[in-house]
């Protein structure tokens, strides 16, 4: 039995990552566009964001946005909340990933990392039945399925690597990377869906250069990997090498990039900036190095200042240009 479910997970793999390259070679690249429902999504969706996408030779399939239940929506609790919008996050990448489409996060901060990595992990996993949501996809878990095995590249100032014990602020956007870990608040990951957690050897941390001293100690014990500020700008050859380690190990990647991993000046109205940060154009063509590899299926675009703290839409055209080197990425790869 075990055997056979290795052989189905590679069927499916291979059947994924094929659709991609098909949609590639036949010059659309088929796109599904998942937005959380709040203000920084809806700019980045409405700003032009389609036709950009049209002009590099994409088809938007369907652009599907979270929205809660009104049971849901008279529960209280910010954290709970959040864990309930991660799940129908989730839920809208198994609902409409099911043809392999190349999928975009449009995202209101970090926490919905959960939501991405959960709806990736059961993608194309079985049927529906009347226990389980979406194709295995439970309210509270898994329903008894196989998940796939996701790899993480983070991308941001910030580790968001802290747990409730050693943070400094208090703030749940300081845990995301941690609870998808499994180092803290296992019913908040378990409610989002995400069920196994990630292995710290899955998850790659890129841009890194403001992290608490207790949340260090938690990652120089971890397996994390780590990508420079300086490979990024440099396009260094360790971006290949994690690539290809988190290619060997995992079944599909995620690619997370919160806003304030950019240098200051291109997101003047983020509350969370560190200076030597990259610049656009650099992350940009460092992401078009990463998703030339097969397995890199996703990117979330998270944090982004909108109306009055982007005045001259910097860090809109910004987020643009990062989804169009991840664009730019696939279109290279050889089929």
């Amino acid at each position: 039995m075990k055997s056979l479910f290795s052989v189905i997970t590679v069927i499916f793999i291979l059947l994924h990552l094929s659709s991609i390259a098909q949609s590639n070679a036949g010059g659309k690249l088929k796109v599904l566009i998942v937005k959380n429902r709040s203000k920084g999504p809806e700019v980045m969706e409405s700003g032009g964001l389609k036709d950009k996408l049209t002009k590099l030779g994409c088809e938007i399939v369907k652009v599907a946005t979270v929205k809660l239940t009104p049971e849901e929506d008279k529960q209280y609790g910010d954290w709970n909340r959040a864990a309930l919008e991660n799940k129908h996050l989730g839920k809208l990448i198994v609902e409409n990933g099911k043809d392999e489409y190349f999928t975009i996060g449009l995202l209101t901060n970090c926490v919905d990392l959960l939501g991405m990595l959960a709806g990736l992990q059961h993608l194309g996993r079985g049927e529906s039945s009347e226990k389980s949501d979406v194709r295995g996809l439970q309210s509270a878990g898994l329903a008894g399925r196989k998940p796939l095995r996701v790899g993480l590249v983070w991308i941001d100032a910030h580790a968001d690597f802290n747990t409730p014990e050693t943070t400094l602020s208090g703030m749940l956007g300081g845990m995301p990377v941690a609870i998808a870990a499994g180092k803290c608040l296992t019913r908040l990951r378990l409610k989002t869906g995400l069920d196994p957690a990630l292995p710290t050897k899955y998850i790659v941390m890129a841009g890194l250069r403001d992290v608490d001293p207790l949340e260090q100690e938690l990652l120089d014990r971890s397996q994390c990997e780590m990508i420079s500020v300086e490979d990024i700008k440099n396009l260094s050859d360790n971006i290949n090498k994690q690539m290809e380690r988190l290619s060997r190990l995992t079944e599909i990647i995620y690619i997370h990039v919160d806003m304030d991993v950019l240098d200051p000046k291109e997101v003047l109205g983020h509350p969370l900036t560190a200076p030597r940060g990259p610049t656009s154009k650099e992350l940009a063509a460092a992401l078009e190095m990463m998703f030339q590899y097969e397995k890199a299926a996703a990117i979330g675009i998270a944090s982004l200042p909108y109306g009055e703290k982007d005045k001259d839409l910097i860090s809109l055209k910004a987020a643009y240009r990062l989804i169009e080197g991840a664009v730019k990425g696939i279109k290279r790869r050889k089929n």
